[in-house]
């Protein structure tokens, strides 16, 4: 925001309390202590059941693992050190602990995030997002704002980041908010609707990433490791095949049944106490007016990102075409490979003209996407690779089976999306997907059950974190309003957290099986 009359002032706004500042502080500074406890606690320990290599590899990876949920180094650090120290603990050579860095979904997080960056850079979120708001249908109803709004950013989430698509669409909630925060002479807005407006926000940035694979960077993650530990025996190749198409086959029926449990219950428990909202329809409408006419950058990235998820989608219709096993399907799908598929988008970028030296993206633009969660995806990917040739994997998966009183496919497929959720409330969704898919899918194979399920309800549950203000970005951003009492956030957090589970979990048991087909 640039105009100081459209800004709620600086006063109203909140801040971290003291108490959670210190929080935070002790959260990372244990991990100094804890990371070395740990480590030699199972270095000396006596594990007969595992291999020399298994065992140095569970002491390295329960030192990443606490290393990560108190983040007392970068996350995509401690990633690269992990696979470091896996190569000078002679725990796999070289080439074995590298290799994932150069899977396809490292180029497909690489491609995508170049695109989500030009869709940044020139606008073309905050483009659509006024486009939809100021609809005529949306109006200056309370109602139909808090929906457009959130239905909006749900939608924005599911292809650009979740925090980046909170950090935009919060700046355009303070907007509209500031038109009758203040006193204007006319009815004043229940505060209420204003904490519902600002959970929106972050809730519905976090459910929408679940629609698509490039949604949030847990869903690559647990589909990356779903195909590095499903693997043939004889042949060495992944048995597991989910394709951008398949995803979002069942990711948006899963974002729209749970954005639509959470409009009814912010609507409900947060009424805005008036009819309608004076000024807001003017005030969106002016602000699509001052976006101007569209400009060649914007346009170029229209065009890259539709020709991306069109070849992204085509191999769907080769599914529904010709069926799955058929040689045409197998053909398009490995020739329109999603990581190869993202980079031809982002290369379009460089082709296509632009409004900055002539193209709609230079390189150093697109050098400052978030390299970190490439080498944390890397690094976790290694970990995971290695658990499974080390024999760790099994060993924890047949280990869990004993005390954990759950056997079948359904009791499992409950555990593991409900443990991620209350993992994701205390570490980041990434990190929760990197902890919790690698436990999950030894111990559904040691318990004879096929991990896919779990292990995609786990990847849901990482993003299903929404209790407090640490769970994600999206809620620490929209909590810096001063607008969302913490008590608030919790029980609505947690009202979110149970749906989200139940919701989940009825779409994997009944909808994945026909996306798989």
């Amino acid at each position: 925001m640039t105009n100081r009359d459209d800004e709620i002032d600086e006063n109203e706004l909140g801040a971290v309390t003291e108490l959670e500042a210190r929080f935070e502080l002790l959260r990372k500074r244990s991990g100094f202590v804890l990371a070395p406890a740990v480590f030699l606690g199972i270095w000396f320990a006596s594990f007969p059941t595992l291999s020399e290599q298994a065992h140095r590899l569970a002491a390295v990876m329960a030192t990443t693992a606490v290393l990560w949920i108190c983040e007392s180094l970068p996350m995509p650090m401690t990633a690269m050190a992990a696979a470091a120290a896996c190569i000078m603990l002679r725990i796999g050579t070289a080439k074995e602990v590298f290799s994932p860095f150069a899977d396809f979904i490292m180029f497909l997080f690489i491609g995508s995030f170049i695109l989500a960056r030009s869709v940044f850079i020139h606008g073309l979120d905050k483009r659509f997002a006024y486009y939809v708001l100021s609809r005529v249908w949306v109006g200056a109803r309370p109602g139909r704002i808090l929906f457009g709004f959130g239905a909006t950013t749900a939608f924005m989430s599911a292809w650009i980041s979740n925090t980046a698509t909170t950090a935009m669409m919060f700046a355009i909630g303070l907007s509209i908010l500031a038109v009758f925060l203040r006193d204007g002479g006319g009815p004043r807005l229940d505060r209420r609707y204003a904490t519902g407006l600002m959970l929106m926000t972050s809730f519905a940035a976090s459910i929408g990433g679940l629609a698509t694979p490039i949604g949030t960077p847990p869903n690559l993650i647990g589909l990356g490791l779903l195909k590095t530990s499903l693997v043939d025996p004889v042949t060495k190749q992944p048995t597991f095949d989910l394709s951008f198409f398949q995803w979002s086959l069942l990711g948006f029926p899963l974002v729209g049944l749970l954005f639509l449990f959470l409009f009814f219950y912010l609507h409900k428990l947060c009424p805005a106490g008036v009819a309608e909202i004076a000024g807001s329809a003017e005030l969106l409408r002016s602000r699509r007016a001052a976006l101007g006419g569209w400009t060649a950058g914007q346009r170029s990235t229209l065009v890259a990102a539709l020709v991306t998820v069109a070849l992204w989608v085509l191999p769907g219709g080769a599914f529904l075409v010709f069926g799955g096993g058929s040689p045409q399907y197998a053909l398009v799908r490995e020739v329109l490979n999603e990581g190869a598929v993202a980079l031809v988008g982002a290369a379009l970028l460089f082709l296509l003209p632009g409004d900055r030296d002539g193209r709609a993206m230079s390189w150093d633009e697109a050098a400052k996407i978030d390299w970190g969660i490439v080498f944390l995806y890397g690094g976790g990917f290694a970990l995971g690779a290695l658990a499974d040739k080390t024999g760790l994997a099994s060993a924890i998966g047949h280990g869990l089976v004993a005390w954990v009183p759950v056997h079948t496919p359904l009791a499992i497929l409950i555990f593991s999306t409900t443990i991620a959720v209350l993992v994701s409330e205390t570490t980041s969704n990434t990190a929760s997907a990197q902890i919790i898919v690698p436990v999950i899918i030894p111990l559904a194979k040691a318990a004879g059950v096929d991990p896919v399920e779990p292990a995609m309800g786990a990847i849901f549950g990482a993003s299903l974190g929404f209790m407090l203000p640490v769970s994600t970005p999206c809620n620490a951003i929209v909590y810096g309003s001063g607008l969302i009492p913490l008590t608030r956030m919790i029980r609505y957090g947690l009202l979110l957290d149970v749906a989200g589970i139940v919701v989940t979990v009825a779409v994997i048991r009944f909808g994945l099986p026909l996306v798989r087909g």
